[in-house]
């Protein structure tokens, strides 16, 4: 196998190049993320109508699998769980402030 020798010039274009497609990627992924997250807040209603805990560590695992099973890489199966144990984690804030807030504003209204 050869190595390329780039120039400075073409190692610049590259870097731009590269570094523009991950500002696209990165914006579509803000709004996925946020597209999940409003999923996740209809989830926390229904939870809270049902009693429901909001913690379910079955959910979680079906979740690591269905990623694990759609990866195709270069990222490991176990890099990729751990960006979703990450983004699971923000999620279930999310739905703890959800309901937070709601006791506190039925504490005020009472």
């Amino acid at each position: 196998m050869t190595k390329t020798t780039l120039s400075p010039e073409e190692i610049q274009r590259v870097l731009a190049e590269n570094r523009a497609k991950i500002d696209i990627i990165d914006t579509r992924l803000v709004d996925l993320l946020n597209q999940r997250a409003a999923a996740v807040q209809e989830i926390g209603q229904a939870k809270d109508a049902a009693k429901m805990a909001i913690y379910e560590p079955k959910r979680e695992d079906d979740v690591y699998r269905n990623v694990q099973a759609a990866n195709a890489g270069p990222l490991s199966g176990e890099a990729l769980k751990r960006v979703f144990e990450r983004i699971i984690d923000e999620m279930r804030t999310l739905q703890k402030q959800r309901r937070a807030a709601e006791q506190n504003a039925r504490r005020g209204d009472s």
